[in-house]
């Protein structure tokens, strides 16, 4: 896959083009990708998707703390290349670009820039200042231009649309089990293992403490989960929690990552590691002593190695 970070030397025969934000590259957008793939193929072209960095939220509104993102752009990057996506435009989008209404965007970069010979679109789809360019808009100036606009249908499950909205509300839930149906893959999280208290230790459950590699990057909801970690060329079943850590620190309001990882022995510290989530096992819990604390963890470990070790499990 070629990846452009600007369109000045973009040159590919007969592009067929997707364009949007695709957070999570997920089962909703899966139908646009293929499209775009067939259509390019049947006439001759390359499939193209175009989409942004940063995020428009975080030009628009920098003040905004609440960006949460299911991929980062090198996520991104990954599982459009995995889906056969020939070229990846990640366009950088500024104040300026978001000032362009929908009619100069499709003149002076689609046709002129990019040569555009179709375009796919979801059934939801609207761009351009205040996304204002919606599916009928597209039609009429598409004639004028003379390229084809094929809209694609909703994807659902459970009768309901998937989203990037619905797979966030199941991270904020912790529900990873349907987040992953959602995604049609393991949510992940990359980050670089720092320094903690050495709690774990006393317990004989070391945990290393994860820093998000994106401070934009969605966390699911506290508790605990079952995950495999990447680590050392390797992949590790681990039991990773997502919370306050209150049984050991009454007093802290910093939400932590920390993850056991079953079977692992070696030096973490400032590597950087990739988390792949598959269950939640329980919630947060407040222990009334590390005694206790250390049973459920005896527990949860059991439960994670019993789950890993089952016929349902595919890494």
């Amino acid at each position: 896959m070629k990846i452009y970070r600007d369109i000045e030397n973009f040159n590919v025969a007969n592009p067929v083009i997707a364009i949007g934000s695709f957070d999570g590259v997920h089962m909703g957008h899966e139908e646009i990708i293929r499209k775009v793939k067939e259509i390019a193929q049947k006439i001759n072209g390359e499939s193209v998707i175009f989409t942004f960095y940063p995020h428009p939220r975080q030009v628009l509104f920098p003040n905004d703390k609440n960006l949460k993102l299911i991929t980062t752009i090198e996520e991104k990057e990954e599982l459009f290349e995995k889906a056969g996506i020939e070229n990846l435009i990640i366009y950088p989008f500024t104040k300026e670009f978001s000032g362009l209404n929908y009619k100069k965007f499709v003149k002076d970069i689609l046709v002129k820039k990019l040569k555009i010979k179709a375009l796919i679109v979801g059934y939801d789809h609207r761009f351009g200042k205040d996304r204002e360019g919606g599916c009928e808009m597209l039609d009429n100036i598409s004639k004028i231009y003379h390229f084809p606009v094929y809209k694609t249908s909703a994807v659902t499950i459970d009768n309901q649309n998937i989203s990037s909205t619905r797979i966030r509300e199941a991270l904020e839930k912790g529900d990873i089990e349907n987040t992953n149906r959602l995604l049609g893959y393991h949510f992940k999280l990359f980050g670089t293992v720092v320094e903690g208290y050495k709690r774990g230790r006393k317990i004989n459950f070391p945990t290393a403490n994860i820093k998000p590699l994106n401070q934009n990057k969605i966390i699911p909801g506290r508790g605990v989960y079952a995950v495999m970690v990447y680590a050392n060329d390797k992949f590790y079943p681990g039991m990773l929690n997502i919370g306050f850590r209150p049984t050991v620190n009454h007093k802290n309001n910093i939400q932590n990552i920390e993850v056991y990882i079953i079977g692992f022995q070696g030096y973490l510290y400032n590597k950087n590691l990739k988390i792949n989530f598959y269950k939640k096992i329980r919630d947060e819990q407040d222990f009334n002593s590390l005694e206790n604390l250390q049973k459920q963890l005896e527990k949860d470990k059991k439960d994670i190695t019993d789950f890993f070790n089952s016929n349902n499990f595919k890494n």
